[in-house]
């Protein structure tokens, strides 16, 4: 990339952001541009593996004063579930330079928010890269359940949580699917508070029987709201951490030889893994 733009090279630009009501991100950038450029910002969705770069979403960058600009990223329409990598484009004949991050206000990312019953989930988080840039993580879930508190004490696990994009009903349990071909399931029943809060118990004593050889074992943490309901993932997304996995570390039980620990994965869902003890 060339850097450069309509007032010559660009100088790193940074993009503070606010979380404001509703959901709606408003991104600011120190852009020494003159007042008739048309700067403007890019989201770019990074592709999986072996897969192409698809088209980006694209805001006019306002000039708000000397140098400064924002833009106001809309609840509608929603990003789809990914990394989204910030850039600015200067001109537009110009190409994009990567956004660094600025200060992030994520006040307003509100633990549920006005998520409801009838409507999908759509959750960004903006962040700083490993590699110092800013993107935004986001999620598109017609429905979810929301992990809360989760307690670990004598070989168990409880959870609170609660659910988004459906109500409970008649039949509703917790499932634990054991990763891999032929996988295991757990069933666990659930105490419903209302139609959409929650909580269970699983005992890591359930888990164990799969567990061969020293290889671990994952268990992929699911609801189903009601009998014959698709099930739903369980996951922390409501809040204003990106990337739960080394932020939110539980503590490992010794249990028969192995140790038991409840995690988040790279996506932020619950799982629970069982890995054999090293023998002294």
């Amino acid at each position: 990339m060339s850097g450069e733009g309509v007032g010559g090279p660009v100088e790193k630009p940074r993009g503070a952001v606010t979380a404001q009501d509703g959901g709606r991100l408003l991104v600011r950038v120190q852009l020494p541009l003159p007042a008739s450029a048309q700067p403007r910002l890019m989201l770019q969705r990074r592709p999986k593996k072996g897969q192409a770069e698809e088209a980006g979403r694209s805001l006019v960058l306002e000039s708000v004063g000397a140098d400064a600009w924002q833009a106001v990223l809309e609840t509608d329409p929603a990003l789809d579930e990914g990394r989204w990598d910030a850039y600015v484009v200067t001109g537009p004949d110009e190409e994009r330079v990567p956004l660094l991050p600025g200060v992030r206000d994520l006040r307003g990312l509100v633990s549920g928010g006005d998520a409801g019953r009838g409507a999908p989930l759509a959750v960004r988080i903006p962040y700083a890269t490993k590699d110092g840039r800013l993107a935004v993580r986001a999620w598109r879930r017609a429905t979810h359940a929301e992990a809360g508190r989760i307690t670990v004490v004598s070989g168990a696990m409880t959870v609170e949580a609660r659910l988004y994009g459906a109500g409970l009903g008649e039949g509703a349990e917790v499932k634990l699917i054991r990763r891999g071909q032929g996988a295991s399931v757990a069933r666990i029943a659930l105490s419903a508070e209302g139609d959409r809060d929650f909580s269970f118990t699983v005992d890591y004593a359930d888990l164990l029987a799969d567990v061969v050889g020293g290889a671990p074992v994952v268990w992929d943490v699911f609801v189903h709201p009601c009998a014959g309901a698709p099930r739903v993932r369980v996951g922390r997304l409501l809040d204003d951490v990106a990337d739960r996995k080394t932020v939110f570390v539980y503590p490992a039980t010794p249990l028969g030889g192995v140790s038991v620990r409840p995690y988040y994965t790279l996506d932020n869902d619950l799982s629970v893994e069982i890995t054999p003890q090293r023998s002294r």
